[in-house]
């Protein structure tokens, strides 16, 4: 068997089965993902189908089992603020992104699928909208490398920067949830900080998910494009299903916590395969524009946010 296959099992065993016996430590979020990152840059992806589909839909699955930890009442009330923000800040960058890519001399549907990756859910976003725009292979690339290279950077920098201004649970969970991309370093952040960051990111970040529905008919409204199909995230829905469940069912201890360890694990799991599919060509082909554009939309998305949650939120 290769070297590089042996490395790629044995590092997903690792995460699933600490050692901690042996003084080894829990690999967490950042370290999974900065465990990808070397091993994409050291060796040829041998798993690229299973890497890419199976990030996917564990990622979708984490996130469910968390809502297995989660009170409906409780998230909806702690997280009415960051869905105010939510609308907001996706209307705003949307429009920012285009004007600015417009001014950069950016490829039409490049800076479109850059600017919905930075307003709603990074590559899940991009992944939606890009059927919608008709967006060939190399928009689709370069539009999808600058977010992840973005979002690698946020997972470490985040945390840190939080504790630095002493932001609370609260504040650091709802700037998290709009600053972040992809849901999985924004989980990965929480999950960090804090559980109350955890719950709150996770239930914002979907809430601001949920506008991948509507970002799409617009989308196929101002590209005219017929017969297009919209990709509903419909994992979101069955969070919300898990939230209510344990809101309103006694479920036993054993259940919720089998669910937490799943939602814990598969996301450091999920942070790694997302690591490890990012190669040396899809960084060369991002360019300095699309990288600047991005960027600066991440500048104002992170600053702005950060004003008014350090302003509103105690």
């Amino acid at each position: 068997m290769p070297v590089s296959k042996i490395i790629y099992i044995l590092i997903i065993a690792l995460i699933l089965f600490p050692l901690d016996i042996i003084g080894l430590p829990q690999i967490n979020a950042p370290l999974a993902l900065l465990a990808g990152l070397v091993f994409a840059f050291a060796f040829k992806n041998p798993y690229p189908k299973f890497n890419k589909k199976t990030s996917k839909y564990l990622l979708q699955v984490a996130v469910v089992c968390l809502g297995f930890n989660m009170n409906l009442h409780e998230s909806l009330k702690s997280g009415s603020e960051g869905m105010m923000f939510t609308v907001v800040s996706v209307i705003g960058v949307m429009a920012l992104g285009v004007m600015l890519g417009y001014w950069y001399h950016i490829n039409r549907k490049t800076a479109y699928l850059i600017s919905s990756g930075t307003a709603i859910c990074g590559g899940s976003a991009i992944a939606a909208v890009g059927p919608v725009l008709k967006a060939d292979e190399n928009e689709m690339a370069v539009s999808l490398g600058v977010i992840f290279i973005l979002n690698a950077i946020a997972l470490f920098i985040f945390p840190p920067i939080g504790h630095m201004l002493d932001m609370s649970q609260e504040q650091f969970g709802t700037w998290a949830a709009i600053a972040i991309h992809d849901t999985s370093s924004v989980v990965g952040a929480g999950e960090q900080y804090g559980e109350t960051a955890l719950q709150m990111a996770t239930l914002i970040k979907l809430t601001r998910a949920l506008w991948i529905i509507p970002l799409a008919l617009v989308t196929m409204f101002l590209f005219r494009e017929k017969g297009s199909k919209i990709s509903i995230p419909w994992f979101i829905f069955i969070f919300i299903l898990a939230m209510v469940v344990n809101t309103y069912v006694p479920l036993p201890e054993w259940f919720v916590s089998a669910m937490v360890w799943i939602a814990r694990r598969g996301m450091v799991v999920t942070l790694f395969l997302i690591g490890a599919s990012l190669s040396v060509a899809t960084v060369r082909q991002v360019g300095i524009k699309p990288l600047l554009l991005a960027i600066t939309l991440w500048i104002v998305i992170s600053l702005s946010s950060l004003l008014v949650v350090m302003k509103t939120i105690a």
